[in-house]
């Protein structure tokens, strides 16, 4: 199967996957759940690697960067998050420290739920617990063709579907299609490349009507193309 025909079948696949909605925020607020609302400035870390992994976190608002350092201080945008997305469950799974760090690249709102309070109610709650499984389940599939991506296309294709993913296209729910205030730099972070390149692949692409820039990115559907082009 040739690389087009591969990305073509991937796309059609998400399309067509029915994950049961998750509204979370809905659950949180009639479960009782207890957890607390801490807000974060632009550019406010969130937890660093290394810190106790203590809690879930709960994105209610904002967009938060998850990213790696290695041990020479070379860091690596591993996730953008938003609205809808938990972040920290890792502690869920038996890690005691963070094995990486958030960051939040927006104003941000998040609901902060102990471990212990998360644990309680995934095992008391079996459809609550059903969908946070659906949830990280899809997130993993996300992960892998995020790998897959990396390892066999350009620059360019990793850009154009790192901004399709960033503005939700290809999810059940309605495409926000607009992306907030996002830095060339941290685009070059999650696609592996440089900012040179990353700004002149934004600019090609500004030029053919894919992207706009209206205060926010606009993300056009027709940048698929890119995608799919051999």
């Amino acid at each position: 199967m040739s690389l087009t025909a591969h990305l073509a079948a991937m796309v059609k696949k998400l399309k067509n996957v029915k994950v049961p909605v998750f509204d979370a925020q809905a659950f949180l607020d009639s479960a009782g759940m207890a957890r607390r609302v801490v807000e974060y400035r632009r550019s406010q870390e969130v937890y660093s690697q290394g810190h106790p992994a203590n809690s879930v976190m709960y994105v209610q608002k904002g967009s938060v960067k998850l990213s790696v350092v290695n041990e020479v201080g070379k860091e690596a945008v591993v996730a953008i998050l938003g609205p809808g997305d938990f972040l920290g469950e890792g502690a869920l799974a038996g890690q005691s420290v963070r094995m990486g760090a958030a960051t939040a690249i927006t104003p941000t709102t998040l609901l902060v739920i102990e471990k212990d309070e998360m644990i309680r109610v995934l095992h008391a709650e079996h459809a609550f617990s059903d969908r946070f499984v659906s949830y990280m389940l899809s997130r993993n599939i996300r992960i892998e063709e995020d790998l897959i991506d990396q390892l066999f296309n350009s620059s360019e294709k990793r850009l154009a579907r790192t901004l399709l993913l960033l503005a939700r296209y290809g999810t059940q729910n309605e495409p926000r299609k607009m992306i907030t205030k996002i830095s060339q730099e941290t685009l070059a972070e999650m696609i592996g490349t440089t900012r040179p390149r990353v700004n002149f692949f934004m600019n090609k692409f500004k030029i053919v009507g894919f992207i706009s820039y209206k205060g926010d990115l606009h993300v056009d559907s027709s940048l698929l193309s890119v995608v799919l082009h051999e």
